[in-house]
């Protein structure tokens, strides 16, 4: 039997657990690359995990508009301090 991270309970309801953001903290950059807001950037605030495990993110920009994303909708811009020359 696979190892899915969800365990079925006695009464038949499924328990999933919650899957944790990986880099998304709050305050970093991001873009938005799936969904409605797709090819808008802000910065994130307010990350929430919904009852279904699903998490939600509120994306503030620049010009102070709000709007919310799916995590799995949003990729995280890092910003580089390398120099390559």
């Amino acid at each position: 039997m696979l190892n899915t991270g969800i365990r079925p309970e006695r009464n038949g309801a499924i328990d999933m657990k919650a899957k944790s953001p990986g880099k998304l903290r709050d305050g970093v950059q991001c873009k938005v690359i799936g969904g409605v807001h797709a090819g808008q950037s802000g910065v994130v605030r307010d990350i929430k995990t919904g009852k279904t495990g699903h998490v939600s993110i509120t994306v503030v920009q620049a010009n102070g508009e709000r709007f919310k994303a799916l995590a799995k909708n949003v990729f995280v811009q890092t910003v580089s301090n390398r120099d390559d020359g």
